[in-house]
């Protein structure tokens, strides 16, 4: 880290039958004792934020419902098992992950090695389709088993291939410069009938992601959709003439975590489902087995459910009321069951499970880390100085006393239009256990508030934001359990916010730590990636030269001349979606005006850490700033 002080060659790999199902271990089989809240512990099992954490990573239910595959990633369980849904079974079937059933039910393919992998569950043998140096990611079989269609940058650009499934021959391009390099996240799917494949593209303009569909025989490829932004994975319907995708109207903000769900028929007719609620693109839309209904997951006030809305429009109605976070999930082929992967504050990723009738929730394993201390933290709002009030999710020291006085700290999440989620927050939870209050804000510009609340970021994007995390810290002043000291930190557009904060309400804070944010948007345009740009065009309506009034009020770096709060400024050198020039320049200013700050850059580092003591250490610093500015009383 630099710190600143104070300034085709395929081959069969044939596993044992008896090793990969001898030993099953019950799902709800004992777990090892509680893992102490360290940020070594902390940040080997996950980016260290965010919510989720360890545990069931992904499942897919097999056409019958009675087994689901699982990517398993904890301390002691890693790769792939096969869950027995009646008996609660836990086999582990080897190294791998992002599994997927054929529609037979009795083979699986799935990713190791970066390869392509089928494994024959009968046969206990696994067959390697790839092998190279190449990426493959999303690999999903078609419908009548003979090859496996999967994304990759091998051509330069994402584009999807073929590989045919009995190994005898090399990939084949199916599509040619679907999506720019950098943008990994483009959805497909299969037609039922094996003969075309529908996929996201922005082949007709750098900044719109239409939908496309290709001929499997021939390579052609046709515009579906113009519409509306796609996101996510989309979804054929069962008889093949429609496809359900998210997105959000061209005419409207390109939101995240909030979407509307489109039907586009192969002639690309388009047409919005009209719901009284928005959709978030975890997995794809599920359709029922006739096509009449249509699954989905909302998000609403930081938690995550299953919804149903009928397919020609209607009344949307919620599936399941479990509250925390729904990371993903999969319906069975006969539509009669669903499995999802949830966290919620006090417990890791695991299967719940539930039935199309309804009924409560089941949880299916017991996989994830526990962790020492987890509490339920407190959903809150506070009034914001223009009258909005804001919700914020409060956490507590343990054997905490309202009477006696405890130093606060404000976290702010990163997206901009996603959420702060309800589910598990190693962070926060921690920096409760060290003897802080945590208050985790959901400020303006945020899903699951509805698009008027999200509306009111647009084109004044870091400004009025950041003032609702300083009317944050001015409630936590007027509580009687306040000493009067408050911090702020986030990272990504967190980033953003915490140095938005300092710069717009010079009384507010009393220590900042933000991390890997943009702090000049203006500036930033001119070098991010594909998505950093989009996002950054589409809440400033325009680049900088089409609208320079909204990136005169998103601009924090030009404050620093004013700010009065010590900062503590870290960054990822190799960060191309908050460029680290951004750093550099906060780092320039800071100097120039003679401001009390610390900087750290961490090398070889990209936007999401990869390197755990680089993680370990960007949150040790953060603790420890905290500690100085709050709880010693150095100020």
């Amino acid at each position: 880290m630099n710190s600143t002080s104070l300034r085709p060659c395929l081959a069969a790999l044939v596993l044992s039958l008896s090793a990969l199902f001898m030993l099953p271990i019950s799902a709800a089989s004992t777990q090892a004792p509680a893992v102490a809240l360290e940020w070594e512990t902390i940040c080997e099992t996950t980016v260290c934020r965010g919510t989720g954490h360890d545990g069931v990573l992904q499942a897919r239910l097999s056409p019958d419902a009675s087994h689901a595959v699982l990517t398993i990633s904890t301390p002691g369980k890693r790769g792939l098992y096969s869950l027995d849904i009646d008996t609660g079974a836990l086999n582990r079937l080897g190294d791998g992950h992002s599994a997927t059933w054929f529609a037979d039910g009795q083979r699986l393919v799935f990713v190791h090695d970066n390869d392509l992998h089928v494994y024959k569950l009968a046969e206990g043998e696994a067959l390697r389709l790839t092998n190279d140096d190449l990426d493959v990611r999303l690999p999903s079989p078609s419908p009548d088993g003979s090859q496996i269609l999967f994304a990759s940058g091998r051509s330069g650009h994402q584009d999807l291939w073929l590989v045919a499934t009995d190994g005898q021959s090399p990939p084949r391009q199916l599509t040619r410069n679907a999506m720019d390099i950098d943008e990994t996240r483009f959805g497909h799917a299969w037609s039922p009938d094996g003969r075309h494949v529908v996929f996201t593209s922005n082949q007709t303009d750098f900044w719109e992601d239409d939908l496309w569909l290709v001929t499997v025989d021939s390579g052609e490829a046709r515009q579906l959709s113009s519409g509306f932004m796609a996101r996510g994975m989309p979804a054929f319907s069962p008889d093949g003439t429609t496809v359900a995708a998210y997105g959000t109207s061209k005419d409207g903000f390109w939101y995240l975590d909030m979407a509307d769900i489109y039907l586009v028929d192969l002639s690309g007719g388009e047409t919005r489902i009209e719901t009284q609620v928005t959709a978030m693109e975890v997995d794809a839309p599920a359709w029922s087995a006739d096509g009449s209904e249509l699954f989905f997951i909302v998000h609403e006030r930081g938690e995550r459910d299953l919804w149903r809305v009928p397919a020609n429009g209607g009344v949307a109605t919620r599936v399941t009321n479990t509250g925390g976070v729904i990371n993903g999930f999969d319906a069975s082929a006969n539509g009669e069951r669903f499995a999802f992967v949830r966290s919620t504050p006090t417990r890791g990723r695991e299967l719940d499970l539930i039935e199309r009738d309804g009924g409560s929730v089941r949880q299916a394993t017991d996989v994830s880390s526990r962790w020492q201390g987890l509490q339920q933290p407190t959903e809150i709002s506070y009034r914001a100085r223009d009258g909005l009030y804001i919700q914020a999710f409060k956490f507590v020291p343990p054997d905490f006393d309202p009477n006696q006085p405890y130093p606060t700290v404000v976290q702010v999440h990163g997206g901009g239009t996603n959420s702060y989620y309800n589910g598990l927050n190693l962070v926060e939870q921690r920096l409760a256990q060290q003897g802080y209050v945590v208050l985790a804000v959901n400020y303006r510009g945020g899903s699951g508030f509805g698009r008027g609340f999200q509306d009111l970021a647009v084109e004044d994007w870091a400004n009025t934001q950041s003032l609702d995390a300083a009317d944050a810290a001015h409630w936590v002043r007027r509580q009687g359990w306040s000493n009067g000291k408050v911090g702020i930190y986030g990272y990504s557009y967190g980033g953003i916010i915490s140095l938005g904060a300092v710069t717009r309400d010079l009384d507010a804070f009393d220590a900042a730590v933000p991390m890997g944010g943009i702090y000049d948007f203006a500036d930033a345009y001119q070098n991010a990636d594909r998505l950093g740009r989009l996002f950054t065009r589409e809440g400033h309506r325009g680049s900088p030269e089409d609208n320079p009034e909204a990136y005169r009020r998103s601009d924090s770096v030009a404050l620093l001349d004013q700010v009065r709060t010590p900062i503590l400024i870290m960054h990822g050198e190799a960060d191309i979606r908050a460029p680290f020039r951004q750093f550099q320049l906060v780092v320039e200013a800071l100097e120039q005006h003679d401001r009390v700050f610390e900087a750290v850059s961490y090398p070889d580092q990209p936007h999401q850490f990869q390197n755990v003591a680089d993680r370990v250490d960007m949150y040790r610093r953060l603790e420890g700033w905290m500690h100085r500015w709050l709880a010693d009383g150095e100020r």
